[in-house]
């Protein structure tokens, strides 16, 4: 896995810059069925991963038929999925978000929703939406909040001055009202993972979260995305130098279902991260989306295979 010339990289499906044949991955264990709600969000980040902001409407918002269509396929598809997963954008700026998530929940699927537990979050019409739901799913669903960093001012430089409260003031009702929380933070901050989960734990006991700051499927910390560094190509030996598995690789046990601007219909997608990448499109049908995933982006080594990343629960 010697580095080549970035501009050499990731072309060829198939084979390597250096020739080599490219590592693939098989949707071996579906357990997640990811849905972007939409790309609109009510802050812009300073990195986003895919380019959220108040403006983006790249992947417009789904609705609840849609989210009920591809139920229906994992029921057709015997898929035995566990988790139903929302992200954005901001999911709540989706005026369907609470419907989508009952119909997902009354499924008997596990629900995680991605949010900065902001202002959308916080509406009067949202917040009783979720009450509803509460009493009956209160162990099927989870809130991963968005926290950048266990720091007040680290938080607002990537997310914007007073976000970082804004978001506690969301999660301190979601801790009064009983629903389960996680958190999703990064790791550029140039701290040891034992470091940045010491503040972490330090922030949920001021707070009293009830949220483990050592477990990982808890506090997920994310490394940062940035497709101009050079990062190596994975080969089908990469595996065992590497002694790892194509099974610990998101894409063999998750798909994303997005709505591009103009499209006439949802598609599914190979990673969370590549909605934009046609490459990584698979088709509109989870049946389409059962083939393997060549691993032909900056992404899939850097976060996954190398990065160990997952946004799964």
């Amino acid at each position: 896995m010697k580095d080549q010339a970035p501009s050499a990289k990731f072309i060829d499906p198939f084979v390597t810059a250096k020739g080599e044949t490219r590592a693939t991955v098989a949707l071996d264990d579906p357990q997640t069925l990811w849905f972007n709600t939409g790309t609109l969000c009510n802050i812009e980040c300073e990195n986003c991963y895919i380019l959220s902001s108040p403006t983006n409407d790249a992947l417009v918002y789904l609705t609840a038929d849609d989210v009920s269509e591809y139920l229906d396929q994992l029921d057709d598809r015997q898929w035995n999925a566990r988790e139903i997963a929302f992200t954005g954008g901001e999911p709540f700026m989706n005026p369907e978000m609470v419907e989508m998530t009952h119909r997902a929940l009354e499924r008997g699927y596990e629900v995680l929703i991605l949010t900065n537990a902001m202002q959308p979050m916080m509406r009067k019409r949202v917040k009783e939406g979720l009450l509803s739901l509460r009493d009956d799913y209160r162990d099927k669903l989870t809130f991963r909040i968005s926290v950048d960093h266990w720091d007040a001012d680290l938080h607002d430089k990537e997310r914007g001055r007073g976000s970082f409260d804004r978001t506690l003031q969301g999660m301190r009702w979601l801790r009064d009202e009983g629903f389960q929380m996680a958190i999703a933070g990064r790791t550029v901050w140039g701290e040891s993972d034992a470091e940045s989960r010491a503040g972490y734990a330090d922030l949920f006991a001021r707070e009293a979260f009830d949220i483990d700051a050592k477990n990982p499927g808890m506090t997920v910390l994310f490394p940062e995305m940035d497709e101009t560094v050079d990062v190596p190509e994975i080969t089908t030996e990469c595996w065992s130098i590497l002694n790892k598995s194509p099974s610990q690789v998101m894409c063999s046990s998750s798909r994303m279902v997005v709505k591009h601007k103009g499209a006439k219909s949802a598609s599914v997608i190979a990673c969370t991260l590549l909605p934009y990448d046609p490459q990584f499109d698979l088709g509109t049908t989870l049946a389409e989306a059962e083939r393997d995933v060549a691993l032909n982006h900056p992404h899939c080594a850097k976060f996954c295979v190398l990065g160990g990343a997952s946004c799964s629960a």
